[in-house]
């Protein structure tokens, strides 16, 4: 079980230096091409949550991120045990909150510098923890999915 909290501790160190390079070398809203008319880093900074919505709530966050925090690590211990795909979904989604959390609590906002260009939609800028929260999400979603069609077959 303690592989997985060490593998959010990895998602939180990757995501906090990655921050931590656009912070210290390069200015706000600063941009990098990639792959023109794609892919950039931008340094940007938000306030808020996703789309920038609930600026400046970070009391808001602080109390949500903590109960997230405590309810991923209870679910790890009593549910997720012994289910590889799970505790690695909930390790991905632990890693990604706890970094932006670092973010809102030292910083007052979390930094941002993904920024892509989709089909001539300029999709919201959004860092390393936010793709871990979406990716854990994801994969969370997938083996509620498969382990209830695996329920299914065995009622059958």
């Amino acid at each position: 079980m303690y592989r997985y909290y060490i593998l959010a501790l990895a998602v939180i160190i990757i995501d906090q230096i990655s921050k931590w390079i656009i912070d210290t070398k390069m200015t706000v809203f600063e941009q990098i091409p990639v792959i023109e008319n794609f892919f950039y880093i931008t340094s940007h900074r938000n306030k808020g949550a996703a789309w920038g919505i609930l600026q400046d709530q970070m009391i808001f966050f602080y109390i949500i991120t903590v109960i997230v925090v405590i309810g991923i690590v209870y679910y790890m211990q009593t549910q997720a045990k012994g289910h590889t795909g799970y505790s690695i979904a909930l390790s991905f989604i632990l890693g990604g909150a706890i970094g932006n959390f670092i973010d809102r609590l030292f910083r007052q906002e979390v930094v941002d510098f993904l920024d892509f260009i989709i089909i001539n939609y300029d999709f919201p800028i959004f860092n390393v923890a936010d793709s871990f929260l979406v990716i854990g999400v994801s994969l969370f979603i997938l083996f509620t999915i498969i382990e209830e069609r695996k329920a299914k077959r065995k009622s059958i």
